[in-house]
């Protein structure tokens, strides 16, 4: 196995650098120079950023600041590309040495920022020669960026190195406060998390939103008390996340991902047992993140994968997935010991899907500080699984919340049946009262989820969907004992829709909703579907509604058949809402007559040979086939009723890619065709066309599709 990223070469900067003896420098030093001055190399393994990069895998920006002669940064080919590294400190900067590859800046800027934000230029180049450039600085900041103006050449920007030295500024009040000392510490049943010596627990949320929002979010998190945040991933990015964290006494629990990583459903197979090359990557980019990150303040600890035990079984058969599980927390044995090795003061975790993983880590991770699992509607089994197992080590709840998709009972319509509103809320109160009842053990949790998407994962677990706050989103304010608020969520009791059964697409429904607010405000009423059970889609989109203004809302059903979700968000205009769902069934209108075209031959202009969707499947009876064209406007399908025929009506079931303007059209050889019908704007769905034609031959002549993709018909129906 090649061995981790070596840290002889990780810059002392922040251990042995010493004040300056003069305010700075208006001379170039050489690293030498800088050597014989104690001045240190300050931007070595820090984390660093880029406008862009050539090649995300091959040319990152941080390959400018690893030591490496033989790695470099690139961008992409335009002039107005940077390339930053954040010092982790204030710093006076003496000087900056550029190594470029052969794609240089003929000109280009130094610029300092104290925050990342806003810049400063202090040295400006027009005649950049390439090769090594020195630069002598006298400034101050914690972030440096070369900000190219002129590329030399046709390609971008590479850098095979930017080392930029300095020594600690005088003025040392927005230093941080170095990174906190954290111990599992305690006995058998009786173990305690420590910070700096202080009993800590954990009350966290899992966190959603980019980290460059991490500052906008950070107040409102510690206001509900929120203690600990928990990631998936660690790269250059954190650093926001973690300097807003730190600045508001938050902790951050900092994840790698491995593959199969997320449990059912996950992809990215590895063969544990045999892909050294993957793990030994893997163990290096973790390594390096490790030292990237040790010393901030904001660190907890580190947590190696998530549901890759369970995940595994996606991947290999009953006869092979024990031994890759073996495999697999072997490594992640061994990723705890390399990280051991170059952080001692934070520390290692991995978390499962259910506790059955555990059984696993105990006999092959000895080296993980404590145990970890995700655990929903059975959070509250997890203290007697622990005990059962007779394990030797605590545990952390890294997700918890409401029953999920996959622990639910069916509705009538099939449909995973989601908890209201108020039971969500309860559950992550019961989660929390679970978790602390397991004293000595449990050493507290991160809970499902801090998340703004108000799509349709979102709506079921996030504790802001849409930016709004819901009952769940007070529940854990109020277990953590955070900040009560004054204005609290509209209350859902209850929401029906008016009918038992399928639906025409296109119909009107009246739903009755059955609310409550705390605080008397005016409340509005906005229904949203969803067809993640048609096309797995995750979108939210507004149905067509009225709000008849006395608590019940009448919408239409959409076009499209199948089932779909209907969500009402109730919001107050204080920031609350309440979401409620229930699924229904969209179905085709009862056709009077007989479907003459069923079973009959057609033909079409083309069609998908590779996907099979031949003109017979539209003719066929049958609604989950269809018939799909090439990707061009102008397609066409037509059906031979074998005589000529009298008709009523015609019926067209679209797929979602379905045509915007199209003409029915009949015939009586097949050769002259006469259009008995035009429309434009149609919207998909079910078009059912009552209209009085003749002829043997009927075809559809789509003149303009809705979509990038072809036309595609489930069923083309002819009634008599």
């Amino acid at each position: 196995m090649t061995p981790f990223r070596s840290t002889a070469r990780r810059a002392a900067a922040l251990a042995t650098a010493v004040f300056c003896a003069a305010a700075g420098w208006a001379v170039a030093l050489s690293p030498a120079q800088a050597q014989d001055e104690e001045v240190a190399l300050l931007s070595q393994d820090r984390p660093a950023s880029a406008s862009s990069t050539e090649n995300p895998d091959y040319t990152p920006a941080s390959a400018a600041f690893d030591g490496d002669p033989g790695t470099r940064w690139s961008s992409q080919f335009d002039d107005d590309e940077w390339l930053q590294v954040d010092l982790g400190d204030r710093f006076d900067l003496s000087s900056v040495e550029l190594v470029w590859e052969g794609a240089y800046a003929a000109s280009y800027e130094i610029q300092v920022s104290a925050d990342g934000q806003s810049w400063t230029t202090v040295h400006t180049e027009t005649a950049g020669q390439g090769g090594t450039e020195v630069v002598g600085l006298d400034a101050t900041g914690r972030y440096v960026r070369m900000q190219g103006l002129e590329r030399a050449t046709g390609y971008g920007y590479s850098l095979w190195s930017m080392e930029v030295y300095g020594c600690t500024a005088e003025d040392d009040g927005g230093a941080q406060d170095g990174p906190a000392k954290v111990e599992v510490v305690g006995s058998q049943g009786d173990w305690q998390l420590t910070v700096d010596g202080e009993p800590f627990t954990v009350k966290g949320l899992t966190w959603g939103p980019s980290p460059a929002e991490a500052a906008t979010y950070m107040p409102e998190l510690a206001s509900m008390g929120v203690n600990t945040l928990r990631t998936w991933g660690t790269d250059a990015s954190s650093l926001a996340l973690l300097d807003a964290a730190a600045a508001h006494d938050v902790k951050v629990m900092l994840g790698f991902w491995l593959q199969p990583g997320g449990g059912p459903g996950s992809g990215g197979c590895i063969d544990y047992t045999t892909d050294d090359a993957y793990k030994d990557q893997a163990l290096a980019d973790i390594v390096g993140w490790v030292e990237t990150y040790r010393d901030h303040e904001a660190v907890l600890m580190w947590n190696v994968g998530n549901e890759s035990v369970l995940g595994l079984q996606n991947c290999y058969g009953p006869d092979e997935v024990d031994a890759q599980r073996n495999a697999y927390t072997t490594f992640v044995n061994d990723v705890a010991i390399a990280i051991h090795a170059v952080d001692a003061d934070h520390p290692v975790t991995s978390t499962d899907a259910w506790t059955g993983a555990w059984p696993y880590y105990e006999a092959n991770a000895p080296d993980l500080d404590l145990l970890a699992v995700n655990a929903y509607a059975d959070v509250c089994g997890v203290q007697q699984d622990w005990i059962d197992g007779g394990y030797d080590r605590p545990y952390i709840i890294t997700e918890t919340g409401p029953a999920g998709e996959w622990e639910v009972p069916d509705d009538a319509n099939g449909v995973p049946q989601e908890p209201s509103d108020v039971a969500k809320a309860e559950a992550y109160g019961q989660a929390w009262d679970c978790i602390t009842d397991h004293e000595g053990v449990a050493l507290g949790a991160t809970m499902f989820h801090f998340g703004t998407e108000g799509n349709f994962g979102g709506v079921w677990f996030n504790l802001i969907p849409g930016g709004n706050r819901r009952l769940s989103y007070y529940a854990v304010a109020e277990a953590y004992g955070g900040t009560p608020q004054a204005n609290t969520p509209p209350v859902i009791e209850g929401m029906d829709l008016g009918f038992d059964g399928p639906i025409v697409g296109g119909e009107e429904f009246t739903v009755t909703m059955d609310v409550t607010d705390p605080d008397g405000d005016a409340l509005e009423y906005i229904p949203m579907v969803n067809s993640a059970y048609i096309n797995g889609s995750w979108d939210m989109l507004l149905a067509d509604y009225t709000d008849n203004g006395d608590g019940t809302i009448t919408v239409r059903a959409p076009e499209i058949l199948g089932v779909w979700k209907l969500y009402v968000w109730v919001e107050d205009g204080h920031g609350n809402v309440g979401v409620e769902s229930r699924s229904l069934q969209v179905t085709l209108p009862d056709m009077e007559g007989e479907n003459v075209a069923e079973g009959r031959p057609a033909e079409a202009s083309t069609f998908q040979e590779w996907g099979g969707h031949t003109p017979a499947m539209a003719t066929d009876g049958d609604l989950a086939t269809r018939w799909a064209s090439e990707w061009a406007d102008g397609q066409w399908i037509s059906v031979d009723l074998g005589q000529r025929t009298d008709f009523d009506a015609v019926q067209l079931v679209w797929e979602s890619a379905h045509a915007s303007g199209y003409e029915v059209q009949v015939s009586d050889d097949g050769q002259q065709w006469t259009t008995i019908h035009t429309v434009t704007g149609g919207n998909g769905g079910a078009d059912t066309i009552a209209l009085s034609g003749s002829g043997r031959y009927v075809r559809v002549l789509c003149t303009q599709r809705a979509t990038e993709w072809g036309v595609s018909l489930y069923e083309f129906g002819v009634y008599a």
